[in-house]
């Protein structure tokens, strides 16, 4: 039998083995079983591999390979390979007339880069045409800073208009909240209790973060460009 570090531990580097094709280094298995250091690692794996779950092959970097899964990992791992659910349907949201324009609050400026402080404060107000704006939200406008978003169509200086939601898809183009001390704009995924913020420029790498420390001050619902 395993103990619940033991499990927890193979489990990480099965999960980790499908999703890279390569096991995590010492320092990841660390950082996700909360140790202080890599010696409590070196003996999860020791334990591991005399039980025969694991085989570590000499003179590699990372070498170690998965002989067998408990039950339980096993039945987990299978629901995990299942096929997704079918993706909800769009979003149908009654929208204001086209011909009205609405005076939105700028809130300031958000990274699209390297998150800045959270935004507070109103710099201005801005007229935004009602067929961007739905008529049971509540919607205020961002100026971007930065270019991590440019494969999206989003640049610096452009100003976006977000509405206010905490609910949103994976894939959605949201501002987040990071410690209650930074915004940036990113596509969001969300993975085994992890978020992961995905800039669109493969310049920018992707910031994955306990879901706890993240909460979602809004979708992307528009975007305004001056020429």
């Amino acid at each position: 039998m395993l103990t619940r570090k033991q499990l927890d531990l193979l489990e990480f580097i099965h999960d980790r083995m499908q999703q890279d094709g390569v096991p995590p280094s010492f320092d990841e298995m660390k950082e996700a079983l909360e140790l202080r250091s890599k010696s409590g690692i070196h003996r999860l794996i020791t334990a591991l591999e005399e039980r025969g779950f694991i085989r570590r092959m000499a003179h590699r970097a990372r070498a170690i390979e998965i002989v067998k899964l408990p039950d339980a990992l096993s039945a987990k791992a299978a629901q995990k390979a299942a096929p997704p659910p079918a993706p909800e349907p769009p979003r149908s949201e009654p929208m204001l007339d086209e011909s009205v324009a609405m005076e939105l609050p700028v809130m300031g400026r958000i990274a699209a880069g390297v998150p800045i402080a959270a935004i507070s404060e109103v710099s201005r107000h801005l007229a935004v045409p009602g067929s961007m704006l739905s008529r049971n939200g509540t919607h205020y406008a961002l100026e971007v800073s930065g270019d991590s978003m440019i494969e999206a169509g989003i640049n610096d200086g452009d100003v976006v208009i977000i509405r206010e939601t905490g609910s949103v898809n994976d894939g959605d183009i949201v501002v987040a909240l990071v410690e209650d001390q930074e915004a940036t704009l990113k596509r969001l995924y969300r993975r085994a209790g992890k978020v992961e913020l995905v800039a669109a420029n493969p310049a920018y790498e992707t910031r994955v973060l306990p879901a706890d420390k993240v909460r979602v001050q809004g979708r992307l619902v528009g975007l305004i460009r001056s020429y």
